[in-house]
């Protein structure tokens, strides 16, 4: 007998989940058969690799050409958005895990650039004031935001669309729930689109909205003491 719709529906979800699922036993057994090289390359390519590019635009915006700190701002927010963006399809890196490589690349990415403008300057590299202090949180807040954002679109376009593509016409309880709250006196198929379109919006609705919080928070803390 051949399967129905429903069945094939359920074969592709099930086969999805699977996936999803040896891609993180892959990642964990990566990580415990050789941890030298999977927290190298975690630091190289999400520490040190975006806190270089930053220092090396820092150099070229405030001291080779002297430019308004603004161009600077923005690649404070574009780059480790980029790398956050990449580090989930690259290495199924985890919202814990591209918080605290965020961190890390915010920290080095600041204290390099005070220490170049320090020696550049004769100043010394930290600052004195907590007016100076307040901007450097601020600008690490950036970043930071910056890169989790990048890594939260990376999960969106990553996982949950291509998990919300291939759920077919399989909505889960919940949503079968929420949809008769909405209206009982529909016919059952009526009701199982209802419940689809109510459970592709709960599954990206979330994860582009943190998209969007971050985003802001990051646009908003790197020009803040620019634009006032």
């Amino acid at each position: 007998m051949r399967p129905t719709l429903r069945e094939i529906d359920d074969i592709v979800t099930d086969l999805d989940k699977l996936r999803r699922e040896l891609d993180r036993v892959n990642a964990r057994l990566e990580r415990h058969k050789n941890p030298l090289r999977y927290f190298a390359t975690h630091a190289v390519l999400y520490i040190v690799i975006p806190s270089l590019l930053l220092t090396i635009t820092h150099i070229l915006v405030t001291i080779t050409f002297n430019l308004s700190p603004i161009p600077l701002r923005i690649a404070s927010i574009i780059i480790p958005l980029l790398f956050g963006f990449l580090a989930y399809p690259l290495h199924r890196v985890s919202a814990l895990a591209a918080f605290m490589l965020a961190l890390l690349a915010a920290g080095v990415s600041i204290l390099s650039m005070l220490t170049v403008t320090g020696i550049h300057d004769r100043v010394p590299i930290l600052p004195t004031v907590w007016v100076e202090w307040r901007e450097v949180f601020e600008y690490g807040a950036s970043i930071l935001l910056a890169f989790v954002s990048g890594n939260i679109l990376g999960v969106v376009i990553f996982q949950v669309l291509p998990r919300v593509l291939s759920q077919g016409g399989k909505p889960n309880a919940f949503a079968f729930r929420v949809a008769r709250l909405l209206g009982q006196h529909v016919g059952e198929e009526q009701l199982r689109r209802r419940a689809r379109l109510i459970q592709d919006l709960m599954q990206t609705v979330g994860p582009l909205a943190g998209v969007a919080a971050t985003a802001v928070g990051s646009i908003y803390a790197g020009l803040k003491g620019l634009l006032g």
